[in-house]
């Protein structure tokens, strides 16, 4: 029994599982802008959190690595149809493409700042610059994907203890940095191209198990599989405290509070618990949504179908609602022109609102942007022969 596809030869688990991925993803942007708590502590520093706060957190760690693994995905099942020099030339460009649009169109909308003082390397830059590799990784064979992707996610923890200040290669590598660029401008680099490389060219390893010559029954039983034991080695990697653990966890009075820690590996870079932690759960739900049908699906998919799209769009309007509620408030739109992180503002303390408020105007985010999307998805539907919709 092969895939259940929609109309447009799309598989539908996949679009379900973006779909509601991005719509987790907008909870964490519009608590970074909105949430009063937001501009003095760390939503995951288990003496400062409560449970909802860290959970509001936590469940938008699964966002960045789902992007990664479903963008390798779906090169996998583009070059189906395409040669292996269309599809490296395809990602080449693409990847090219989204690290401009990261530099411009995303920095701006994160900022505000028509100067252009910060300069982020967020997920945006991430994915392309994992598909400028990965334009030359798919030349492999599948096998050597695989190798190559494992000694990537599961060796990279190697590289933990090598530090050097403010040297901008090596941040881009694999440190997490805030690194002081000329004329004052900064440069922040939240994700380091090691190893979400290797999470891409996984992903496009397992695209292959969406070949319709695949049983689809085969598949769901390997990506449970890998899905249980990933969450079961990230239980014992993490109770180890060693290798694989840039953030170690640490015990408290209070068992909830060293739940927090526990369950609060390192995301920048990714460490391997993180990974696995992340990953185990995104195969499991892989494996059990082929067949799921109903109304609400089919909104949840809308914007599986136009992720970037969306994820431009959701970030001007939360940044734009921000910069108006300040004005409102009497803390003034220019506290909203961001000159470093909006969340470390010295002037935007005390600005925001208690969760549930945060928890609505996401919501109502999410519904304000689902008719925009879901008639681009139909444009983009309708008119497959315009190349340049592949770009959004």
């Amino acid at each position: 029994m092969n895939v259940k596809t929609l109309k447009s030869n799309r598989i539908a688990s996949l679009d379900l599982l973006k779909g509601a991925i991005m719509i987790i993803m907008a909870l964490d942007h519009v608590r970074d802008y909105f949430h009063f708590d937001a501009f003095f502590f760390d939503p995951t520093d288990p003496e400062k959190t409560n449970l909802g706060l860290y959970l509001t957190r936590w469940i938008t760690h699964y966002c960045a690595p789902t992007f990664s693994l479903l963008a390798g995905v779906s090169a996998y099942l583009i070059g189906i149809r395409k040669s292996k020099k269309e599809l490296s030339y395809f990602l080449l460009k693409r990847g090219i493409w989204l690290i401009f649009i990261e530099l411009t169109v995303v920095n701006f909308s994160w900022f505000f700042d028509i100067h252009f003082q910060t300069f982020g390397l967020f997920v945006i830059w991430s994915l392309g610059i994992s598909m400028i590799f990965l334009a030359a990784i798919i030349h492999l064979r599948l096998k050597h994907i695989l190798i190559f992707s494992l000694l990537m996610i599961f060796g990279h923890n190697v590289l933990d203890s090598f530090h050097f200040g403010n040297d901008i290669f090596w941040s881009i590598i694999h440190e997490f940095n805030f690194i002081d660029l000329q004329s004052g401008r900064k440069l922040l680099v939240g994700y380091p191209i090691i190893p979400w490389i290797g999470v891409m060219s996984l992903g496009y390893y397992f695209g292959s198990f969406y070949d319709r010559n695949f049983s689809a029954e085969k598949r769901k039983k390997i990506f449970f599989m890998i899905g249980l034991s990933s969450i079961v080695m990230f239980l014992i990697v993490r109770f180890l405290n060693g290798y694989g653990n840039l953030n170690n966890w640490k015990s408290y009075e209070l068992a909830i509070q060293t739940t927090f820690s526990f369950f609060n590996p390192a995301k920048y870079p990714p460490s391997i618990s993180y990974l696995l932690m992340t990953l185990g759960p995104i195969f499991l739900i892989l494996s059990r949504t082929e067949n799921l049908k109903g109304k609400i699906i089919n909104i949840i998919s809308v914007f599986g179908k136009v992720p970037f799209f969306y994820y431009i769009l959701h970030i001007y309007l939360i940044h734009l609602l921000a910069l108006i509620t300040a004005w409102i408030t009497g803390f003034g739109w220019e506290s909203l022109i961001i000159k470093g992180w909006v969340t470390q503002s010295p002037l935007l303390k005390g600005f925001g609102f208690n969760l549930w408020i945060v928890h609505f105007i996401w919501i109502a985010i999410v519904i304000a942007l689902y008719p925009f999307c879901k008639k681009f998805s139909i444009y983009k539907q309708n008119n497959k022969d315009k190349a340049w919709l592949s770009y959004l």
